[in-house]
């Protein structure tokens, strides 16, 4: 079942950040460090190529991705005019510290009083924003929390008398196009659970796993991987753990959520779920698949 995950209030939320672009010298977005280009929205790309905005991408929770992959996102993201990126966690201060370093040489130009930078993050719910904001204040300003879309405003902060700092909330676009995108979004808590079967994405991301990093699970679940599939690994899951309903069946929802959570909080390992490879595999398959629909037309 294709995911897709628009709260009514990110209307409003997409029409003050593009009002706010207009006074931003450089777009700060965050990104999940597992899955960088599904957690990209590409609204904010466009609001920024229309105002000619430089971009730094900061790839977050890279302590929970798989550092080759990571790496590769780096190599990739550097290849883009206009854009720097940097891997980071926002929860530890000394990386935080890079960020403003970083934002100040793509607009040399606002480098004094008379011309404070100004900086506008941005960045899908639940990838870390309000954590950064947090850090670059050194002070508890924005709400932070395990849910997506907790901030609904936008707020504007000094960080110093040279630098100004906008924070936006978390913002989906209206239609994910890539049905993978909309699972690894719910996998990594980005949509809310009322937009999606928790069985449904921990079964994708059961066989995602399975493909990429079966020795992680082998190990986290004491159990042998080979020839299983998604369903199968949640069974095994449930048996480990002691799952069960009324009568012995499996809990395959329990287990599903357990899957989900020892994903998100790094339990299973360092994890990536995409790379550029991987990116430009699937793009090149939906291509394919497409094409004979077009033709048709």
């Amino acid at each position: 079942m294709p995911i897709q995950w628009f709260p009514g209030h990110m209307t409003l939320a997409r029409k003050q950040a593009a009002e706010a672009m207009a006074d931003t010298d450089v777009v700060i977005e965050v990104l999940d460090a597992r899955l960088p280009e599904a957690s990209s929205n590409p609204m904010i790309h466009a609001l920024r190529r229309h105002r000619s905005r430089p971009c730094l991408k900061l790839l977050n929770k890279s302590d929970l991705a798989d550092p080759a992959a990571t790496q590769a996102w780096l190599d990739h993201f550097a290849a883009q005019p206009g854009v720097t990126a940097l891997a980071l966690s926002c929860k530890k201060p000394a990386e935080v510290a890079r960020v403003t370093k970083a934002a100040q040489a793509l607009a040399p130009h606002r480098k004094d009083n008379l011309k404070p930078l100004r900086l506008m993050v941005m960045g899908i719910p639940n990838v870390g924003k309000s954590t950064l904001i947090n850090a670059l204040l050194r002070r508890r300003a924005a709400n932070v929390g395990d849910e997506p879309a907790i901030t609904k405003i936008t707020h504007r902060y000094d960080l110093s008398p040279r630098m100004t700092l906008i924070d936006t909330p978390g913002l989906m676009w209206p239609k994910i196009e890539h049905d993978s995108d909309g699972y690894m979004l719910a996998a990594s808590h980005a949509i809310g659970r009322n937009a999606v079967i928790d069985e449904e994405v921990a079964t994708f991301l059961a066989d995602l796993l399975l493909a990429r990093y079966p020795a992680l699970l082998a190990a986290r679940y004491k159990c042998a991987v080979e020839g299983m599939d998604g369903v199968a690994l949640i069974e095994a899951v449930a048996q480990q753990r002691g799952y069960r309903l009324k009568g012995g069946a499996a809990d395959f929802e329990k287990a599903s959520l357990a899957l989900l959570q020892d994903y998100r909080d790094g339990a299973l390992g360092r994890i990536s779920l995409e790379t550029p490879q991987s990116r430009s595999a699937m793009l090149c398959a939906t291509s394919v698949a497409e094409a004979p629909e077009i033709a048709a037309d």
